[in-house]
């Protein structure tokens, strides 16, 4: 089999991309955990102002896919992404953050039922059980130990507990969960009526939705605020004896929109070249990764229980896409190969 070069760079580049933008979404949450709409924000005018460039060629290039169906898709799209950075705020750590985010298979199966009345196999049933099983009980054990970490300048009294608002964050993670699957259906369908066209969706599903960050410009304010004012970090000049001095949240903010959009662009690349086996192998084995890392650099606590509950998701996800029994067959026709081009006998003899 010919060697795939794009494949195998797009690859690595959700590696490099997708990892390293989780870790810098940490590192500013560390600081601000109320900065998700600031992210969501600049994440969504970064890949609007590449794709109103290179895609849309300020708007010369006429659509394939008709407006008023870009419409739901995306408030969909915003909804889930507002949802998911927001849900930082209320006392969400990192590593049940992504491990909650994991359990998408769920979601789907359950939009799948209900909207398009599918029917699943018992492997599927199985699997879908195991994320289930494995998010409750990481659920469970987080909420043991839930701490306010709203940044100190914007700290008010409450009459509600942390766990309260804890539970909020949760309530935001299942919303986005369930909205994502019901986007994910509503792209087939969009894909099939029109053909798949990834980086014109790419581009007005993260342009469309900049009005509605007016409705979030006085908490955007805030945390640029926060970020303009946080500590200061100099960067040496090679080979000069001057340094650059910048805001330590402005420097990870830019880098987590970069990786964020290398990310994206990565995985669209993927789904285009590799099959679904090979997108499901790396995109899992990329979350495991991200999931190591928040432990071990980060020092976030995890218990016995939740590295439980870590492998029945992972272990669910491909139970779900039968990639235990796509790689044994995949190893069989390659040794069926390797037979059938062995010399024979006859061959060996003249040797």
């Amino acid at each position: 089999m010919a060697f795939n070069l794009k494949a195998f760079l797009a690859m690595i580049c959700v590696f490099l991309g997708c990892c390293s933008n989780v870790v810098f979404l940490e590192l500013i949450i560390k600081i601000d955990p109320g900065a998700g709409n600031l992210i969501t924000f600049l994440q969504f005018l970064f890949i609007a102002l590449e794709g109103l460039i290179f895609t849309s060629k300020f708007f010369t290039v006429k659509p394939k896919i008709a407006m008023r169906d870009y419409v739901m898709l995306v408030v969909l799209f915003f909804g889930a992404n507002v949802c998911n950075n927001y849900a930082f705020n209320f006392n969400i750590a990192m590593p049940l953050h992504m491990i909650f985010r994991s359990g998408s298979l769920m979601a789907n199966m359950i939009m799948g039922i209900i909207l398009l009345k599918k029917r699943y196999n018992l492997r599927q049933y199985s699997s879908v059980a195991m994320i289930t099983a494995g998010i409750i009980l990481c659920t469970l054990m987080s909420s043991g130990d839930v701490k306010d970490n709203t940044h100190h300048s914007l700290k008010v009294a409450t009459s509600y507990s942390d766990f309260f608002w804890w539970c909020v964050g949760i309530a935001l993670l299942a919303i986005a969960l369930l909205v994502t699957a019901y986007m994910g259906i509503y792209q087939e369908v969009i894909f099939k009526r029109y053909g798949k066209h990834p980086n014109e969706a790419l581009f007005y599903t993260h342009m469309l939705p900049l009005p509605g960050f007016l409705v979030m410009a006085g908490n955007i304010a805030q945390h640029w605020s926060i970020a303009v004012n946080s500590e200061s970090y100099s960067l040496p000049l090679l080979g000069l004896n001057l340094s650059i001095s910048f805001p330590l949240i402005l420097f990870y903010l830019l880098c987590n929109v970069i990786t964020q959009y290398v990310c994206i662009s990565s995985v669209y690349v993927l789904t285009t070249e590799c099959a679904s086996l090979t997108v499901t192998l790396v995109v899992t084995l990329r979350k495991f990764v991200s999931l190591l890392f928040s432990i071990i650099y980060f020092r976030n606590p995890f218990t016995l229980s939740h590295w439980l509950g870590t492998v029945l998701v992972f272990f669910g996800t491909i139970l779900f896409a039968d990639v235990l029994n796509q790689l044994w067959d995949v190893y069989r026709i390659r040794c069926q190969r390797r037979f059938d081009t062995a010399p024979t006998v006859a061959e060996y003899s003249r040797l």
